[in-house]
Order: structure tokens, then sequence, then C-alpha cells
């Protein structure tokens, strides 16, 4: 056993004993070494591979608390705070505003003390001197000047990728970061937010920002082109190779994993007088025609729940306990759906509330990842813009997807035999014909028809 264990037998209790204590004796004194830790950029969704850092809120040598806000990150769909675990001290930043860094990956790093702060500076500067993979293809050579702009000295950093964007939303390749009241306000008063300084935290451009703005009377200089030269849309460079943003990419992605499933199309005429008399009776209490389609659709998945199901493997499908109404909307820059969720169950004067607030958090990028990633089935309505009808593509993960046209007045004949005037609306689902079939479909439109065309139920 001596033979095995590479050592010699202990001969007795009393010189284990003794060897115990004189152990002890010689034991050195315990050091507790400070730690650098790497702060990673976050999964912030399920479907986030990378995300783009869209300001630091603290700078480096800014002592930190647990539970602070540390940078503001751009993920696939919205823009979130990101918080640190630890106390300490924010000694290096290694992705800079506008930089994009895979999950998992170091963006800065965090010393316990700040007699670490050089030797994490170190870590960081070897971390950034590693092999780094293959950036995307050089843009067009206006582009390719910007980052030599944008970089900010740092003593011991290492030049990162800068995703430079010209899309309205951003400004050099740095996003604009405004409140969502100020966004509204500038759209109002017509300002170019890419024109104004920012007085709030960090830069932030706040209402008082685009007022001030406005009444300096830059905003009609800016709003009348040059003699000669015809106005271009803001912020947009022709001829300009414009890399996709993070939503934009994660909009990609869903979009050619959605080929690989099988789906048909339904079309359906749906009569909306009477919805639309209902509309123009309950308007004024704060009801949307959003709401009043997402209440009508729910209550028919109730009677047909296969329509609200889904199937993620291949093999099974799912029947969803919850109804929850996904509706496409339109940002800045890219497509996000966020969730009625339970909408079967919630009177159309909160889910119009609930969709108003909702929209806002989109447009500011503020949704949190389970206001828009639990939907069961999903809303697209173009019938704003005027569009009788079209088709939309199957997000990954539903079962069905309905397409909204406007309601248009229709020469139609009459149960009599005359000629007569209704609105009518078009819708077209799109369902995953793996679960679903034509007859499923078209029970569930003659169920929504039925109720859009007698809609006393969607006020209870």
């Amino acid at each position: 056993m001596a033979h095995l264990l590479h050592t010699s037998f202990v001969p007795s209790s009393s010189s284990l004993r003794r060897a115990a204590v004189t152990h002890r004796k010689t034991t050195s004194p315990l050091v507790v070494r400070a730690k650098i830790r790497e702060i990673f950029m976050p999964a912030l969704s399920s479907t986030m591979t990378e995300g783009k850092i869209v300001s630091w809120t603290k700078s480096e040598g800014d002592k930190l608390s647990k539970g602070d806000s540390v940078v503001v990150v751009e993920s696939d769909k919205a823009d979130m705070d990101v918080e640190t675990f630890y106390d300490g001290y924010l000694a290096a930043i290694v992705v800079e505003e506008g930089g994009v860094a895979a999950v998992g990956s170091p963006i800065a790093f965090l010393a316990e003390t700040e007699d670490e702060i050089p030797q994490a500076k170190s870590k960081a500067s070897s971390s950034s001197s590693a092999p780094a993979p293959a950036p995307a293809p050089a843009p067009a050579p206006p582009v390719e000047s910007q980052p030599e702009k944008v970089a900010a000295p740092v003593a011991a950093a290492v030049p990162t990728p800068v995703v430079v964007s010209s899309h309205p939303a951003s400004e050099g390749g740095k996003r604009i970061v405004a409140s969502p009241y100020a966004k509204k306000l500038a759209k109002d008063l017509k300002v170019e937010l890419g024109r104004i300084v920012g007085t709030g935290p960090m830069g932030r451009i706040v209402a008082k920002d685009v007022e001030a703005f406005a009444a300096s009377g830059d905003v009609a200089a800016a709003a009348s082109p040059a003699p000669g030269k015809s106005a271009a849309p803001a912020g947009v460079e022709l001829g300009s190779v414009v890399p996709f943003t993070t939503m934009q990419s994660a909009v990609s992605r869903n979009m050619v994993e959605s080929l690989a499933v099988p789906t048909f199309r339904v079309g359906y005429t749906i009569t909306t007088d009477a919805l639309d008399a209902l509309y123009k009776k309950i308007k004024s209490k704060g009801v949307t025609m959003t709401a009043l389609l997402a209440k009508a659709t729910a209550l028919a998945l109730v009677k047909h729940p296969v329509i609200n199901s889904s199937c993620r493997d291949g093999n099974s499908f799912t029947y969803n306990s919850s109804i929850n109404v996904a509706v496409a909307v339109a940002t800045d820059g890219g497509l996000i759906t966020p969730v009625l969720q339970n909408a079967d169950k919630i009177d159309v004067y909160s889910l119009s509330r609930k969709w108003k607030e909702l929209v806002d958090k989109a447009r500011s990028k503020q949704l949190q990842p389970h206001e828009y990633n639990t939907g069961t089935f999903t809303l697209s309505n173009l019938g704003m813009f005027g569009v009788d009808r079209f088709d939309a593509i199957l997000p990954p993960g539903t079962g069905a997807i309905m397409a909204v046209g406007a309601s248009q007045p229709t020469v139609v004949a009459t149960k009599d035999g005359r000629i007569g005037m209704k609105n009518q609306m078009q819708v077209n689902v799109t369902a995953d014909h793996r679960v679903i079939y034509g007859a499923d479909l078209a029970s569930f439109l003659q169920t929504l028809s039925l109720i859009i065309e007698d809609p006393k139920d969607l006020t209870f």
C-alpha cells in the first residue's frame, strides 16, 4: 500500500499526532489576493449571438457597486442596461462604444481594488492582442476612414472593429441616445436628432434639448434644401454599403430559418361594418383597432387551439396553454413583435393601454425579452398603409401568422339579389402544414369572421 501511495506508513497514532502538530506550526499565513474579473457580453435573448455596445454609463477608473448599471447593450431586439454583480473598479474597457462582441466574450475588466487597476489594464491589453476572427468585408471607402475618427485614444487598448452604420438611428457610426418623449417630440417638430447635442446623463437627448433646438430656428433651415439640389432621405448615402444592425441580423436569421418550415396560405374576406362602427363608438375611450383585432383573434383561437399550437422539433407539437398574440411593429431599422399576453382573458380597454405601452417601449428599444419572444400567434397589419392584401412569413417556433389588409368599401351582391356597399377586408393566414391543415384554417377563419361581423363579445 505504501508503494501505491508513493509514501511511507505512519507507524503509530502518536506519530500521526506529532506530524499534525508540526504541520500546523509550519503552515504559512493565508494570503488573500484581489480578484480581476472579466465583464462578459451577456446573452439578452435566446436568439442573441452578438451584441453592440451602445454606451458605457461608467468610465475607466470609476468605482462600482453591485447592481450598478455599467453599459447599455443593443441586442437583436432591444437596448438593455447591463449591471455588475460585484463591487470594484471599472479598470479597462475592451470594446468601445459602437463595437460589436460575441456573446460570452470579454468587453471590460473589473478590479477588486484600486491598486489592481494597472494589472487589469495589462490583462486587458494582452487579451485584446489575441488573434480575433476575421472581420466582415470592408465597407465602401467613405466608411473606411470613420473608425479613426470614432476611436478614443486609450493607453492600454488595442483598436477594435467598429460597425459604422448610416442608418437614421445612428450618427457617424454612434447611436443617438434619446428619451422616448424626446424622440416623439422631435418627430412632431420635424427635428433631426442627429443635429442636437444632448444635455442629459451621458449626453442623452432629453425633451428640453429638442425644444431648445426647435426654438433656435435651425429646423426651418434644415427642412428647406439648397436651391438646385434634390432632397435625399435623411441619413442615406446613395451608393454606400451599410452593414446590418443587430436587429436586422436577427430578422435575417429568422427569415432564413423559416424557409425550413413547410407552409401554406389561406385567404378570407371579412365584412367589417359592425367592427368599424364599434371602433368609432369606443375610440374616444382609448381603444385601438389593433387591440380589437387581437381580441377577436384570441377569442377565435380559444375555439381552435390547433391554430395556437407550435412545432419545434419536427417530431411533435405543443398545444400552448396561453394565447399570446404577437403584433408586428416596424421600428427604426428593424421589425419586432411585442406580445399581448393572455389576450383572450383581458378586456379590450386594458389591451389597448398595454398595446400603447408596448409600442412606446418597442420604438425606444426598451422591451424586455418576455415582452417580445412569448408569442403563440402573430398578427401583421398593413391596412393603415392602404394595402389590400399581402402574405406574411411564418416566424420560427409558431404555428401561424395572419396578414391583415385595409378595410375598404366594396360593391357586393345582397341576399335578395340587389347590389349593395359594404366595408370588407382581406386576411391571409400562413401556417405550418406539419401541424395545421387547410380545413383547420378554414374553420378558424369562419369563426373569426363571425366574431368580427358581430363584435358584441369584444367589449366584455
